[in-house]
């Protein structure tokens, strides 16, 4: 499970290589569809039991049997090598009874424990102080890998951006009107994320773009981690725009640094205005805000300058474009944005001599 905001973890799975005829990963290992746990460690169940002997206040001892249920996390680098030194969290309870009485014992790894004595035992724990550690640790580990992908991105000129929005915000619409205004003179690829299914990694590939799924299972957002293995698979060339389409979410992917460049928030006109006073951290931490699906406005009660007034007070250095992919109103503008903004990744890559 995620420290952070306790989506599942251990499922996610990126396509092979081949679906666009790559030739490999960059770590020089031969992937097909694989699972990752992205949070940088794994996670391992198993029980066992066994029987102790408990000896009360009175002299008199009861033997007792019960099962111990054991967590294990083991902590590793991305090389995913486990040797003398890994590192193993336990946490496990367990529940007896006998003849004077019942006991619950809880144990985790540092604990302040209180005890009732006499015949029942009770154990107060607070937990608080090691979610907020879980959580630091996890988004650290995050920004260790963004800060490892923004750096190869910059080196490649690569012009790396993350769409974000809720579910069916018209995200893979709008790539694909993106990829037909682009592909005759900008090369473009793109990192699909998706609980489950590839359809959107194929409606992608159908414009001749390059493109990979990540389905990241019980997962609500993509991460800085699974992006770079996508990177490695999808093979970006130098100068290229890099869309990553994450998880439909205005929520935890706030939370995540992928490495890109710029964050593109989606909003369309379905939706509420007051979308940015309810998920403000998106709006907060986003460069761009598209709004979408304006063909419908005339069919809709829907407040544009609302929206966009609601944006500027969360972030008043947000840029907003209105445009829809069905008509293509807005989309030469989006366009030069994007342009723009791959001019600028261009500059790292011809400072480095390359």
């Amino acid at each position: 499970m995620c420290g952070t905001c306790g989506c599942g973890d251990g499922e996610t799975k990126i396509e092979a290589a081949s679906v666009n005829g790559a030739n490999g990963a960059r770590h020089g290992d031969a992937h097909g569809d694989h699972d990752h746990d992205h949070d940088g460690h794994h996670h391992h169940d198993h029980t066992h039991s066994h029987a102790h002997e408990h000896t009360h206040e009175n002299g008199v001892t009861h033997s007792h049997p019960h099962t111990h249920h054991h967590t294990h996390d083991h902590e590793h680098g991305e090389g995913h090598d486990h040797g003398e030194g890994d590192h193993h969290d336990h946490g496990h309870g367990h529940a007896h009874s006998h003849g004077g009485g019942d006991h619950h014992h809880e144990h985790g790894v540092e604990h302040d424990h209180s005890h009732s004595h006499g015949h029942g035992h009770s154990h107060e724990h607070d937990h608080k102080a090691r979610v907020v550690k879980i959580e630091q640790d996890v988004l650290s580990k995050n920004d260790a890998f963004a800060r490892e992908n923004r750096a190869r991105f910059a080196r490649d000129g690569i012009l790396a951006l993350n769409l974000v929005s809720s579910p069916g915000s018209g995200k893979t619409t709008l790539l694909v009107g993106s990829i037909e205004r682009l592909k005759a003179d900008v090369p473009v690829a793109v990192i699909e994320g998706d609980q489950q299914t590839t359809n959107d990694a194929e409606r992608i590939r159908a414009t001749g773009a390059p493109a990979i799924q990540i389905n990241t299972g019980k997962g609500c957002h993509l991460d800085a981690h699974m992006t770079g293995h996508a990177a490695d698979h999808l093979a970006p060339g130098k100068g290229a725009v890099l869309f990553i389409e994450n998880v439909g979410n205005l929520v935890c992917p706030a939370m995540f640094d992928l490495g890109e460049e710029a964050r593109v928030v989606l909003c369309s006109v379905t939706e509420g205005e007051d979308k940015p006073l309810k998920y403000p951290d998106m709006f907060r931490t986003s460069h761009l805000m598209l709004i979408t699906k304006v063909d419908l406005l005339p069919h809709l009660d829907f407040d544009v300058e609302a929206l966009a007034a609601n944006a500027r007070a969360i972030n008043p250095r947000i840029k907003i474009l209105r445009v829809s992919a069905k008509t293509g109103e807005g989309m030469e503008a989006w366009a030069g944005w994007l342009r723009a903004q791959r001019t600028l990744a261009l500059t790292g890559l011809e400072t480095s001599g390359v």
